[in-house]
């Protein structure tokens, strides 16, 4: 059991580290309400790919991703939010005091942290694609509940650290007071990345 969580943890690594809306949304939360804030988002989108890897190991997500439909509205759902929030973030004001309007309006809420790091996560179909292509090579007939529950929690796990480490780097003082520096135009920049990674999904999905 040993190598193959071993496996796993390169795997879900690597998977973590790779960029994509997920970054941006941390990033996005930890410049507008500091440390506090993008630790919430980094937590709350461990808990999506905590759902969808027990999912996996139940064999519930095979649903998710054999059903044409189900699949494809999760794909329109995600491009969707991915573009409500890059045109948030593309209408950012810097006012008087420097911080973006989107930060004083709701970004810094740990509310908002909370709901686009889980649904960033949880609206991406990928992640169980992901995710059921990996446990399908380490899990089998006589896995026993108690793996699968290991490898669950590791997928979890990681993606939550490696978030809360992406916080706390950008969250110095150091850091966060050069973002800040130009927040209004890190704000327009997720933007635009947010807005092409939703253009790209719905691209897909019309494919």
């Amino acid at each position: 059991m040993l190598t193959t969580w071993l496996a796993v943890v390169a795997i879900c690594t690597l998977g973590a580290m790779s960029p994509g809306p997920s970054l941006a949304v941390v990033l996005r939360h930890t410049l507008n309400g500091g440390r506090a804030h993008g630790c919430i988002a980094a937590i709350a989108h461990s808990i999506g790919i905590g759902i969808y890897a027990l999912l996996a190991m139940s064999g519930l997500a095979v649903v998710i991703t054999a059903s044409p439909t189900v699949f494809r509205a999760f794909q329109w759902a995600g491009a969707a939010y991915l573009a409500w929030m890059g045109i948030r973030g593309l209408m950012a004001k810097a006012p008087e005091d420097g911080v973006t309007s989107y930060a004083s309006a709701s970004g810094a809420a740990a509310g908002s942290a909370i709901r686009d790091g889980f649904l960033v996560a949880f609206l991406n179909p990928k992640i169980a694609v992901f995710l059921i292509a990996l446990f399908s090579q380490v899990v089998g007939a006589e896995t026993s509940w108690l793996e699968r529950s290991v490898y669950a929690a590791t997928a979890w796990l990681i993606d939550m650290l490696w978030y809360l480490l992406v916080a706390w780097i950008f969250s110095t003082p150091l850091w966060l007071a050069a973002l800040r520096r130009n927040a209004v135009w890190f704000e327009r920049a997720f933007g635009v990345i947010l807005l092409a990674l939703a253009g790209r999904l719905l691209i897909e999905t019309m494919g």
